[in-house]
């Protein structure tokens, strides 16, 4: 312990003998290890800006399907079958496939959408409650359509953020009565805005009601979609379920892709998250070589701390200070030097992050996409990874001069002028 004391109390009356230089590579030391945690923090920022535009449209245990046509012969019928799913392939699928926690059917169609002299054409969906939570339909005012709504066939409907703007162009919609091809229907909700990618995408136009509702329009026996959501992260297994049974059902090979599209939102996010594990480890290593400079910059100011102090490396030798002492003396100097800097960097990192807030990314391409923008996130992992540079780049930085100033023949030393 005393050895310890001894080695913290020369370490720090070496900072303090050149106190300007001292503080000059302390801040270099600190330019580096913020850099490095600013960088991984924008790493992990961008990687949960890309969860968040995925987790806009949809939930991430989310599974799309739509029925295709035949590319492959099975069962006696040539290739070229169009494939139509209708409603009983819902149970069949809540039926067959494993850890299915929502589903629902949805179907639609264009349609005329009419109040007080105000008409438009927009894209009308129904399906069941379950429809919300699944695709991430956010309310901004009243409710969603229920169970009970269902059950009783209501007239109601749910609008997009944009046709509200455009029906109502401000006024409360909450109670008011729109026409759909003519058939009245009352607002009950009122959809957040959407990510909307240019001018030509309606996602925020349009109406939601329920399915049951939809006989009113067209037969509900065949289905455009099926969504359903399942528990855990083996979507692998529940794509194969999901072919296989409808596979049986339809007439289809369950290897036929064209027969049977299948979208998992999973699946798409891991085929990004490599590219942004990529991202991080090249920000790491950019961040690695910026510190490094700062090493450099440390070790050059330790071999120079070694020179002007070569005859009292003599007397300290003299009066009995073995090659290892001296060692620690020197590696204890440039360690303390590598941990101001690391403090003083990553309280500069906090800050920076702070003060920035968010940088723009996905709000440049799309409107209303402010939850894909990129937010400087440090984690616990980013401090540890860049002190765990630090440490590596201050070792090695004070090594090498503790190393020469450990060898320092005393006789030599003695005569240094």
């Amino acid at each position: 312990m005393i050895l310890g004391k001894d080695v913290l109390s020369q370490a720090y009356e070496a900072l303090r003998y050149k106190p300007r230089r001292s503080i000059l590579t302390v801040l270099g030391m600190a330019w580096g290890i913020a850099t490095v945690v600013l960088l991984l923090a924008y790493g992990t920022g961008f990687s949960a800006a890309i969860v968040n535009i995925f987790k806009s449209y949809a939930s991430m245990q989310a599974i799309g399907i739509a029925a295709g046509r035949t590319s492959m012969q099975a069962g006696g019928n040539k290739a070229g079958v169009v494939i139509r799913l209708t409603l009983d392939d819902v149970d069949r699928l809540l039926a067959n496939v494993p850890n299915v926690t929502r589903i629902t059917p949805e179907s639609f169609f264009n349609s005329p959408v009419s109040y007080e002299g105000r008409t438009y054409t927009w894209g009308v969906h129904a399906g069941n409650a379950a429809l919300q939570d699944i695709q991430h339909l956010q309310i901004e005012a009243g409710r969603f359509y229920n169970a009970e709504d269902l059950q009783q066939r209501a007239h109601v409907c749910v609008l997009g953020w944009e046709a509200k703007q455009k029906l109502f162009s401000g006024r409360f919609p909450l109670g008011e009565r729109i026409r759909i091809s003519g058939v009245p229907c009352d607002v009950i909700g009122v959809l957040k805005p959407r990510p909307q990618e240019g001018n030509d995408n309606d996602i925020n136009r349009v109406v939601y009601i329920p399915f049951s509702t939809l006989s009113n329009f067209r037969d509900t026996h065949y289905i455009d979609m099926i969504w359903l959501e399942f528990l855990g992260y083996d979507y692998g297994n529940v794509e194969k379920s999901i072919r296989s049974t409808l596979a049986v059902q339809h007439n289809f090979r369950s290897d036929d892709r064209r027969a049977l599209f299948v979208f998992s939102l999973m699946e798409q996010l891991s085929e990004f998250r490599i590219i942004t594990i990529a991202l991080q480890v090249l920000l790491a290593f950019i961040g690695a070589l910026t510190l490094g400079i700062g090493g450099v910059g440390l070790m050059n100011i330790m071999l120079v701390s070694v020179t002007q102090r070569t005859r009292e490396i003599g007397v300290e030798k003299a009066l009995g200070a073995r090659r290892w002492d001296v060692l620690l003396q020197f590696l204890a100097e440039a360690l303390a030097i590598s941990f101001l800097g690391g403090l003083l960097g990553i309280a500069l990192a906090y800050m920076v992050s702070f003060s920035v807030g968010t940088l723009t990314f996905y709000s440049a391409l799309a409107q209303h996409g402010d939850a894909g923008d990129i937010r400087l996130m440090i984690s616990p992992a980013s401090v540890l990874v860049a002190t765990a540079i630090l440490a590596l780049v201050g070792l090695v930085s004070g090594m090498i001069p503790a190393i020469r100033a450990s060898r320092l023949d005393p006789i030599e030393a003695l005569r240094y002028e």
